[in-house]
């Protein structure tokens, strides 16, 4: 078995566990804080933003680091799906399966249906631009930035980051994302699904 076969593999949950244990003790250590969402923030720092409101006036020269996180996930992610992808699809229990069909998503067989890890139904070129779809993304993103916004980070700074200095404010949010995607996968995707 060469390199590539063996890291292809899918490899146990603890080796992940373990890479973000390592990870989050760095930052720590460092006096820095975890979180996707904050890039954002910094980007229009860098494109001047700040120029027109105070939010965006800080040093944004001590969180590169950030942004080399953050693009180094887009790299990696793209490694990993180019060169690293398991010639099998998502392995999906049945009842999911079966939840997922009766609200019109249908999940691949085959890698050539698929990865499984977005559905086609609302992601695939094709069907993106229906109004059903456009208003799910644009009405959702907005959503999702507001809220990484109101809540003062997104889910991994408040999961990963928050919870790990021991923030109520994290344990919070946390909980207030866990209600929100339960309230959108039981009662507000399945009604948009179906109309």
């Amino acid at each position: 078995m060469n390199f590539i076969e063996y890291i292809s593999q899918a490899w146990h949950w603890s080796v992940s566990g373990a890479g973000i244990v390592f990870v989050m003790f760095l930052l720590l250590w460092f006096g820095g804080n975890f979180g996707a969402s904050s890039n954002l923030r910094i980007l229009c720092a860098i494109g001047g933003a700040g120029k027109r409101h105070s939010f965006f006036d800080f040093d944004w020269k001590g969180q590169v680091w950030n942004l080399v996180f953050i693009f180094s996930a887009i790299i990696g992610g793209y490694l990993a799906t180019k060169f690293l992808a398991s010639p099998e699809p998502v392995q999906i229990s049945e009842a999911t399966q079966t939840y997922l069909s009766s609200v019109g998503i249908s999940t691949p067989q085959t890698i050539e249906e698929g990865f499984g890890f977005v559905p086609t139904e609302i992601f695939a070129l094709e069907k993106i631009s229906s109004p059903r779809n456009l208003f799910m993304l644009i009405v959702g993103g907005f959503f999702v930035g507001f809220g990484a916004r109101y809540a003062g980070g997104c889910t991994s700074g408040h999961a990963i980051s928050g919870l790990s200095n021991l923030q109520i404010p994290s344990l919070i949010a946390v909980i207030g994302f866990f209600i929100g995607g339960l309230i959108m996968t039981w009662g507000i995707l399945p009604f948009l699904l179906t109309i």
